[in-house]
């Protein structure tokens, strides 16, 4: 897109305001979703006795339009519409994940999805990126001079109903991820090092708490500790797809893995970018969620409101986070856990959720007036000096 400094429409200040380079990086992953469902889906779509295996196809391909036209259209909004809009989501979400548990559908021994026509939708996805702009509002809100608030006590409070309804499914590496996001922003609000040292303690008891009380969160540590003390066909697949792939790939279409692993286009589809195109495209992907978070990280230093440091936070977090369980998980270095590669795994909730996450993200970074001199306000519009081509 081109536009003039002297375009004073809605996308000409947008254009003109938002961090364009974190921009380019998350379009090139959604790209990479693209290649990545030509490359995975019909193979899976024939092994799973799909109808149409170019439906498959065309089904990925609608969603990661309609993620791309959602990132972009959340990220138009001001960092006051992000709250309302998370507020609004946040709410809906949560009721939503509560009700799978009455009437969600049951796969693989877990309720985690409603029966949507033409979208297994998974609302605890939404909820990621929603809680974390609504957490970061009450913690900010909290710490405002004179404030009545309190903000960390309602936020602790949402927590801990959405801890039980995730309990309740079981979702524990969703939990896993929502925690993070809670603890990285209490963190970054300045929470005492007494107390990030208890919550760390917590989560190391938390976490032996969920490997006695569910049997396959039991089942997966064992088997990262000993392949031979179960199933690790998928594991085991999936290295032996890195191996033969090598550095450069054995060329896009070419790979064997996607014929025989059962979540290769979705929890294992690394697996198949390994195989296919080689360690060079993994690394490049890898650099690209690297980039967005530590640019992410470095634009919100430039910050002095509470609010949009701690948002920018967690959702960064849950992020790259999501990106390195996925990665981490397929090249065995951490136990297996279904979670989806941002924009780049098949899953229509998920690609749609991480949009509007990503979205949040660029409005809240856009150049804006308050904290600093020379950058702009979300109400005020662009003017740019004609003489210098500065935008002030």
């Amino acid at each position: 897109m081109a536009f003039s400094r002297a375009d004073t429409s809605v996308l000409g200040r947008w254009w003109w305001t938002v961090d364009r380079w974190t921009l380019t990086a998350l379009l090139a992953l959604i790209g990479f979703g693209y290649v990545m469902m030509l490359a995975a889906s019909p193979a899976v779509a024939e092994r799973i006795g799909a109808s149409s295996r170019h439906m498959f196809f065309i089904k990925q391909v609608a969603y990661l339009m309609m993620a791309t036209a959602l990132m972009v259209s959340v990220s138009l909004l001001s960092p006051r519409g992000v709250r309302r809009l998370a507020l609004m989501g946040f709410a809906a979400a949560l009721l939503l994940t509560a009700a799978t548990l009455v009437i969600g559908v049951e796969i693989k021994g877990a309720r985690r999805w409603l029966p949507i026509p033409a979208l297994s939708l998974q609302p605890s996805e939404f909820l990621k990126p929603c809680f974390a702009v609504v957490a970061a509002w009450l913690i900010a809100e909290g710490k405002a001079p004179g404030s009545r608030v309190w903000g960390a006590t309602i936020a602790i409070g949402l927590y801990g109903v959405i801890a039980v309804i995730l309990k309740g499914q079981p979702d524990i590496g969703m939990l896993i991820v929502i925690s993070a996001v809670l603890f990285a922003q209490f963190f970054v609000a300045g929470l005492n090092l007494f107390l990030v040292g208890g919550m760390a303690g917590l989560g190391v008891v938390a976490a032996f708490g969920a490997y006695m009380m569910f049997p396959h969160v039991q089942s997966r540590v064992q088997r990262f500790l000993d392949p031979t003390s179960g199933d690790s066909y998928q594991v085991s697949v999936a290295m032996e797809a890195f191996a033969n792939g090598g550095l450069l790939g054995r060329g896009p279409g070419e790979g064997r893995v996607k014929n025989v692993l059962p979540d290769a286009h979705a929890d294992f589809v690394f697996a198949v970018v390994g195989e296919e195109f080689g360690m060079v495209i993994c690394l490049v992907i890898l650099a690209l969620f690297a980039f967005v978070v530590v640019r992410g990280l470095m634009r919100l230093l430039a910050e002095n409101d509470l609010f949009v440091m701690l948002a920018g936070t967690g959702l960064l977090t849950q992020f790259g986070l999501q990106a390195f369980v996925n990665m981490a998980s397929t090249l065995h270095l951490i136990p297996t856990k279904g979670m989806t590669l941002p924009f780049v795994s098949y899953g229509g909730s998920s690609v749609l959720a991480i949009a509007i996450g990503m979205g949040m993200l660029l409005a809240l970074t856009r150049r804006r007036v308050g904290a600093r001199s020379g950058e702009i306000t979300e109400d005020s519009s662009v003017a740019p000096d004609l003489a210098t081509g500065a935008v002030r």
